[in-house]
């Protein structure tokens, strides 16, 4: 066997031991930070070291310091696990070592993200004609579809913005609701609109966009060009505005909506939570992410928008040294404001082939179901769950916010489960997502037991 081979081999063994783990390892445990920041820091050696050895030397440091978000315990941040067709996907890219900046560098980098994208829409009930970026995740995606916005609404305007800048630019409105999620504010810091230019909307008692609110706002400036960002799937509650009449509303008005559908967006997916994002495809932009219910391994997000020429308007570049491939399609960089791009299209393909139209809906169903079982679980204990679960988010107070910080914290150290804490609506509260492929009934009675029992000793 060859060196390479025997490296590459070595490492998808110990990779996979991981993962075999995760079912009965803790998915955290308190951290010494000092020791782990010292198992990396070692001397750096003069002469070269023997690849195996580099490897096992840094599953010796890191395994004090890994958290199981793969794992079907892990309820924090809204992450998913990784499937393993994804998985195996994404050793081959490392393999491979493909740059998707475009068809030159990496045609079949270019053919996936082609042809994965073409499923998403499908999936998502987005417009086929729309573009498809492969972004880092729902960060990347916002900023993608709002510099799509920005672009096209000023260039309506008679404002060229991409040559010169912001500066004397006629004046753009962002509206948007109260329970945004912050990358949307930190977006626009990014694209130089600022956060202060947010015409905030307040929100109904699911932390929806209240569109009654929302029509006040507009028609209070009816001439002011406007981006409206609506929400696919509450950070908190799960939420999802209604996006027929936000477009409708927005439209009017020669408005642009962009939709921040992290994880949201993934109902349309599925026949039974489809109408809670009914009217999605009359927007103008979505942000969304793999690496959450699709369950592709980090980091995988996706932008798309409804006219792919404003998408790379807003973010191409060229120079004389760049070459595209002849006959090849506007894609990969053009979409996304990376040069140097990791071909996540691989994952997203393979996923999608293994969970196959069926399996996706299926794991946005189970996901559902799950965390309702949760939901109910913890309320037979005799905790106050404060959300409607209509998707995967559940929020739980144990009385005062000092006692719910104190479970929460108790929980993520003792290790049989992982989920943080939130604010929402004045309240300290419990967050837990459900995301996982992995995640079945066993795990959510057997987490539900842990926090039961760690709350009534809190």
């Amino acid at each position: 066997m060859d060196e390479l081979t025997r490296v590459i081999r070595h490492a998808a063994e110990h990779a996979a031991a991981y993962r075999r783990s995760l079912p009965g390892r803790p998915v955290a445990r308190p951290v010494d930070h000092a020791a782990l920041r010292a198992a990396f820091s070692r001397t750096l050696n003069r002469s070269p070291a023997d690849p195996i050895v580099v490897v096992d030397e840094l599953v010796a440091a890191a395994e004090t310091g890994l958290v199981a978000t793969a794992g079907p315990r892990f309820f924090g941040f809204v992450v998913g696990g990784a499937l393993p067709a994804a998985t195996a996907a994404e050793i081959l890219a490392a393999g491979w070592d493909q740059n998707a900046f475009n068809a030159a560098l990496s045609p079949a980098a270019l053919a996936a993200e082609e042809a994965a994208g073409a499923w998403l829409k499908d999936l998502l009930g987005l417009p086929a004609t729309a573009s498809a970026g492969f972004v880092t995740g729902g960060q990347a995606a916002n900023t993608a579809g709002l510099a799509a916005a920005r672009q096209h609404l000023l260039t309506e305007a008679g404002w060229d913005v991409a040559r010169k800048g912001l500066g004397g630019a006629p004046r753009l409105r962002v509206v948007a609701g109260e329970e945004r999620h912050a990358t949307i504010d930190r977006s626009l810091r990014l694209l130089g609109l600022g956060a202060d230019c947010v015409e905030t909307v307040r929100t109904d008692g699911r932390g929806a966009l209240d569109t009654e609110e929302l029509r006040r706002v507009l028609d209070s400036a009816p001439d002011t060009p406007a981006i409206v960002c609506a929400q696919a799937g509450n950070v908190n509650t799960g939420a999802c505005d209604d996006l027929r009449t936000v477009c409708d509303l927005a439209h009017v008005h020669g408005g642009w909506v962009h939709v921040d559908g992290a994880f949201g967006l993934w109902a349309a997916a599925s026949p039974a939570t489809r109408p809670l994002v009914d009217g999605v495809g009359l927007a103008d932009s979505w942000a969304c992410d793999g690496h959450k219910w699709l369950n592709v391994p980090y980091d995988c997000g996706y932008a798309f928008c409804s006219r792919p020429a404003v998408h790379a308007d807003a973010l191409a570049y060229t120079a004389s040294y760049l070459t595209r491939a002849d006959g090849a399609p506007v894609g990969g960089a053009d979409y996304t404001v990376e040069s140097s791009r990791h071909a996540r299209g691989f994952a997203t393909w393979a996923a999608l082939r293994e969970l196959g139209r069926d399996g996706v809906a299926a794991l946005v169903d189970r996901c559902c179901s799950l965390a309702r079982r949760f939901a109910d679980g913890l309320t037979a204990a005799g905790f106050e769950v404060v959300n409607d679960v209509t998707l995967n988010q559940v929020l739980v107070g144990f009385g005062d916010d000092a006692r719910t910080d104190r479970v929460v914290q108790a929980v993520q150290h003792e290790g049989t489960c992982w989920m943080g804490a939130t604010t929402w609506r004045g309240r300290r509260l419990m967050r837990i997502s459900v995301s996982g492929h992995a995640t079945t009934e066993a795990d959510i009675d057997r987490s539900v037991a842990a926090i039961v029992r760690l709350a009534r000793e809190s």
